[in-house]
């Protein structure tokens, strides 16, 4: 009790940066002003879901699974083969993953586009190899792979954590009672990996379902996200109600996955605690 005080700045920094703009956001999203009068609605709330803007939300869904499901494909594979003991050169392949984290989001999404554009890096190579050119940029594709690019080191270094810590002297005990390498992966390695790939999913499509640089940039702002939808509400529009009534359903969404994810992640433990 007697370094109590020592948490005030903390208590102070949550109170300014996270619970008063959540109080303004619920406020905002739940008031109409009316003839000069403050009246309490869900009006806002009641717009979100009307088709127009639930296509918006089912699109951007849509677009961060395919991100997110391609990470997981991506990042797994990667992820076991550095947690391997005979793999060598693991800190240098996992230093190549984390160095792109340290540039700016921005300046990491718009070098894609010199790497996306008709005449860029990409096309020329498959120029001089004589293949045929793509033209993803400003298209689904575009954004997807944007997201893959950005939020894939969050996917492969909470599995590569897991995997690593994995009590291999289980793995020995599949291969005694006769279980071949594929049987010890899905009936060993997989359960025990599963807390750090529901970690991965978790931190790989909320910020997928979220953003709205990517599809800015690399989507040439022709497709609208729910990251756009609230960013037009509150800088172009100017409907500060509808877009904090967004954000607040937004918030609420993400509360829920990742409550789910959490039981998820406890109950996988608890199998994998039991697999012999």
């Amino acid at each position: 009790m007697r370094n109590k005080w020592i948490s005030y700045p903390y208590t102070i920094w949550i109170a300014l940066f996270i619970v008063i703009p959540l109080i303004l956001v619920l406020y905002y999203s739940c008031i109409l002003e009316l003839n000069g009068k403050i009246i309490f609605t869900f009006e806002h709330i009641a717009r979100i879901f009307e088709p127009i803007y639930l296509k918006v939300i089912f699109h951007t869904i849509w677009l961060a699974f395919i991100a997110t499901v391609i990470c997981f494909l991506i990042g797994y594979p990667i992820s076991y083969i550095l947690a391997q003991k005979e793999y060598k050169n693991r800190s240098i392949l996992i230093f190549f993953f984390i160095v792109p984290m340290w540039m700016n989001f921005l300046l990491r999404t718009y070098a894609w586009l010199t790497l996306l554009e008709k005449n860029g890096v990409i096309n020329n190579i498959l120029v001089f190899l004589h293949l045929p050119k793509i033209d993803i940029l400003y298209t689904e594709q575009a954004v997807a792979l944007g997201m893959v690019y950005n939020f894939l080191p969050f996917m492969i270094l909470p599995i590569h954590s897991v995997l690593k810590k994995i009590d291999y002297s289980l793995v020995e005990a599949a291969q005694d009672l006769g279980a071949n390498s594929f049987t010890v992966f899905l009936k060993v390695i997989f359960p025990l990996s599963m807390p750090g790939i529901v970690s991965g999913i978790t931190m790989v499509f909320m910020p997928a379902v979220t953003t709205f640089v990517i599809s800015n940039l690399l989507g040439g702002g022709q497709f609208i996200l729910i990251g756009n939808l609230i960013e037009r509400q509150f800088l172009h529009v100017g409907d500060w109600n509808f877009g904090s009534a967004i954000s607040l359903v937004l918030m609420f969404a993400i509360l829920v996955t990742s409550t789910i994810a959490s039981k998820f992640d406890k109950g996988s433990e608890k199998e994998g605690g039991s697999l012999f």
